[in-house]
């Protein structure tokens, strides 16, 4: 099957009257999905990926522009998640921005959009709805989850909600916690530029013009710290011409990108923590950190890997040897997607 015709159109499912951990409901919930693969007979080849912050399902996509980096030479035909073998599902989040129900979709009870009223949620929600998704696939147990940054963040957190529902887990360039003051900055500094906008509206924006502007310098800043400028260096030598470029990036990332689903995210990390609950892992685990990546750096691999063997977790871990920073994920794919096939031939 030529590459470019591997990623099959965005798909929906649609649950209701959906319980949050706050003691919240949502009325009805939809949660978008792409998938690759065919399911075998017996539902039991399924692999669910896990994207990161800022993109969604696209990311398994030929080119699909994710700030990991598309993971197209990872998630395909004869890849390391060989969808001649395997199920690939890679279901948008929910409170993101593409497709699933977010802070950009209509309440239902008022007829309006939920924007600053959407509710707080955790990644054990998120967790939650993709775990209604498989039921209703008619999927009970998952071959493995494999997901770079906050898709890291997931399948960590399916681990120690779902013990038995997998039998690996791939977590990349990401982290088992991320502390409190760091995702309360976040949270901070995403209000600090985006109330300053114009258009804010106190977060209901949609019929005011939009945020475009105040998206596109968050998204600039974001990328600098994935390490776009030693992509782009690959190509361009001037600064100005780099500066262009990752602003011309920005802009086109920011206009399907709506800034409450950036704040839902940035809030469902506050307390993100799954270390206390490293003894109830029962899958076998792959740790991927990258070289220079700024986010997530190698040095975490210290505290992380003694903490996961001492619980008794089946816990291997690979270094990226990468200059892209955070994308090296997708874009140094051929690093370590060996390593990946080898985990996934491990599970069986």
């Amino acid at each position: 099957m030529p590459a470019q015709a591997i990623a099959t159109e965005l798909k929906t499912f649609t649950t209701s009257n959906f319980r949050l951990q706050n003691g919240g409901a949502l009325p009805e919930v939809t949660i978008a999905y792409r998938t690759v693969g065919t399911l075998s007979a017996n539902r039991d080849n399924a692999v669910l990926i896990t994207h990161g912050n800022t993109s969604g399902p696209q990311m398994i996509d030929p080119g699909g522009s994710t700030g990991e980096g598309s993971w197209c030479e990872i998630v395909g035909p004869d890849k390391a998640v060989d969808t001649n073998r395997y199920f690939a599902i890679c279901p948008n989040m929910l409170g993101s921005s593409y497709g699933s129900t977010s802070a950009a979709s209509i309440d239902p009870r008022t007829g309006r959009h939920y924007g600053p009223r959407f509710p707080d949620i955790t990644v054990g929600d998120i967790v939650a709805t993709q775990r209604a998704l498989l039921d209703g696939l008619g999927i009970e147990k998952l071959v493995a989850i494999v997901g770079p940054s906050y898709g890291g963040f997931q399948a960590l957190q399916w681990a120690v909600d779902y013990p038995d529902a997998m039998r690996g887990i791939a977590a990349v360039v990401t982290a088992p916690l991320v502390p409190r003051e760091r995702s309360e900055g976040n949270v901070a500094r995403l209000m600090a530029t985006l109330s300053q906008d114009p258009n804010w509206n106190g977060g209901d924006y949609y019929d005011h013009g939009g945020v475009l502007e105040s998206m596109i310098q968050i998204r600039s800043a974001t990328l600098k710290t994935y390490g776009i400028e030693t992509r782009l260096r690959d190509t361009l030598s001037d600064a100005a011409e780099i500066e262009a470029a990752i602003r011309a990036e920005a802009t086109e990332w920011a206009k399907g990108f709506d800034a409450n689903s950036l704040l839902t995210l940035a809030k469902a990390l506050r307390g993100f923590d799954v270390t206390a609950q490293f003894g109830q892992i029962k899958a076998k685990l792959l740790y991927v950190l990258s070289r220079t990546d700024r986010l997530f750096p190698p040095e975490l691999a210290q505290q992380v890997m003694p903490a996961l063997k001492g619980a008794g977790v089946d816990a291997d871990y690979f270094l990226l040897d990468s200059d892209y920073g955070h994308s090296a994920s997708g874009r140094d794919a051929h690093k370590w997607a060996p390593r990946l096939r080898t985990f996934m031939d491990s599970l069986g």
